[in-house]
């Protein structure tokens, strides 16, 4: 059974469901980098929160690692070029600590709406200071929310509910999702314009790195408010303390630092500051609720190959997960023949899906094409790593759905433009799990793929099935099944024939020398 290590502290359920479902668990918690990159070979699954750092050592070392869940939204401490090139799904929760930390930023907002901290210390140290602390109401107030994914949605609701108007910026944000939440999208700039607070809640990206500068507090009003329960580095914190310091904000509440732990920073000690050390998902139900999930998607990925919240692949539900084996092994033929008989290097692959395969999400069928396809070119290629390496070698790759299939309920064609030529094979399911050939290169076939093939593309003229039989017999290679067609009498004819064991290159030379043959090669499924 697969092998699971946790790595960081997190609720027991986790470990209690890897057993649950059959696996095998360690949780061992606060190891070294070099404890972990000395035990992690052992393991398929690696379940972190924050503190385990995964970058490339740990990943060159984990030989046998397939997925890494994250109990978390965020996936700063995990590498994933460097999984994603070894083939290791990385997976996050994005579900399970959204109203947590959503709540937490209204808390925050709160806090700096009535200077709640501030006036907590001063009551508790005997100065009674009602004066010091004239706060301003949310009813009214313009609330600015930078991201309005999953977390900032809630916060939105929530803001919504405090008779606040909500304006949101998000590239990602349809219009009409933005009708459904009440809020109005605007773009970035005019959100800094219009804005009394502003809530971030957007993942950390080149392009969201330092989004609040001294550039974009100038654009802001006087005297705003700014929350960030997202990520430290979205926020210069030396533009941030300037504008304290000379009253162009009003305030900011922080609960996520460029760096942490955070002992040391230039807003620590700040009066118009209220500081939090990371607290966003510190609720006992978001603890249980993110080892429950991290827990979940990794076994069902192990167990049974769906996958959810992946951050590096395509997403199979655990229901399509079965129905689409079939057709992932239909995929993987494909792909895989194709690649097998490609012989200058690919410029384009499309992939064309019909009928009943073309009402599930085809992704993952295209990563399995992908890694059929570039398998017999590359070493140590999956349906993760796959994509990537065809984006990195230039090879453009395509999905359409079509109409007609030929006659056919469901069919698969894999359509593969190299330096040279284009040539497509296609393929079915006879009943509903095997996998059938049906075209290759415009010529109709029907042929179930076995361990050992050989594949021949010869002139159709009589007496040709007769000299291939005594030369495959003359070699003691035994014949399973043979497939035959041809484009017309006369024309081009392929044979796909099965055999019962490897066809050596002394054979292959035969066949090829046979009169008739335009090409012979021996394929491995």
């Amino acid at each position: 059974m697969p092998k699971v290590l946790i790595s960081d502290s997190m609720s027991p359920r986790a470990a209690e469901i890897f057993a649950e479902r059959g696996l095998d668990v360690d949780v061992r918690p606060g190891m070294s980098p070099e404890e972990l990159a000395a035990c992690i070979g052992e393991y398929d699954g690696l379940a972190v929160r924050s503190a385990t750092k995964v970058g490339p050592r740990i990943i060159d070392a984990a030989d046998n690692l397939k997925v890494i869940g994250r109990a978390g939204i965020g996936v700063d401490n995990i590498d994933i070029p460097a999984a994603t090139g070894r083939g290791i799904v990385v997976m996050n929760t994005p579900f399970g600590n959204s109203i947590t930390t959503a709540e937490h930023a209204i808390a925050m907002m709160f806090a700096l709406a009535r200077d709640i901290p501030q006036a907590s210390a001063s009551t508790h140290a005997g100065k009674w200071e009602k004066s010091r602390f004239m706060g301003t109401e949310l009813t009214g107030k313009t609330l600015g929310i930078v991201g309005c994914g999953n977390v900032g949605s809630i916060v939105a609701d929530r803001a919504l509910g405090l008779k606040m108007k909500v304006a949101a910026y998000d590239p990602f944000l349809a219009e009409e999702r933005a009708q459904d939440l009440g809020v109005a999208k605007v773009e970035l700039d005019e959100l800094f314009r219009r804005a009394d607070f502003i809530s971030l809640h957007t993942p950390m990206t080149d392009q969201t790195r330092g989004i609040i500068d001294g550039d974009a507090i100038a654009k802001m009003k006087d005297g705003v408010r700014i929350i960030n329960c997202a990520r430290g580095g979205l926020v210069v914190e030396e533009d941030l303390k300037k504008a304290l310091d000379d009253g162009k904000a009003g305030g900011a509440a922080l609960d996520v630092f460029a760096e942490e732990p955070a002992r040391e920073n230039v807003l620590f000690g700040h009066e118009k500051v209220v500081a939090t050390p990371h607290l966003g998902a510190s609720t006992e139900e978001a603890q249980v609720n993110v080892a429950i999930q991290v827990a979940e998607q990794m076994a069902d990925y192990l167990l049974t190959g769906s996958v959810a919240n992946a951050l590096n692949m395509p997403s199979v539900s655990a229901e399509d997960a079965p129905k689409l084996g079939p057709y992932m092994k239909l995929a993987e033929q494909l792909g895989s023949f194709a690649g097998q008989v490609t012989e200058t290097a690919i410029k384009a692959v499309t992939i064309e899906y019909c009928g009943a395969v073309s009402v599930f999400n085809t992704r993952p069928l295209t990563a399995v094409v992908l890694k059929g396809l570039l398998t017999p070119l590359l070493d140590s290629v999956n349906m993760v790593s796959a994509p990537v390496i065809a984006r990195e070698r230039d090879i453009e790759v395509t999905e359409a759905n079509r109409d007609h299939c030929g006659g056919f309920q469901t069919l698969i064609k894999v359509i593969v433009t190299t330096e040279a030529q284009t040539r497509a094979v296609a393929g079915t399911l006879f009943g509903v799990d095997r996998p059938r050939i049906v075209e290759i290169r415009d010529i109709p076939i029907d042929a179930e793929l076995g361990p050992h093939m050989l594949y021949i593309v010869n002139e159709d003229k009589p007496g040709f099935i007769g000299a291939l039989g005594t030369t495959l017999g003359d070699a003691g290679i035994n014949i399973a099944t043979f497939h035959l067609g041809r484009s017309a009498p006369g024309g081009d004819a392929i044979s796909l024939i099965e055999v019962d064991g490897d066809v050596g290159e002394d054979v292959v030379g035969a066949v090829k020398a046979l009169p008739q043959v335009k090409r012979a090669a021996a394929l491995a499924f």
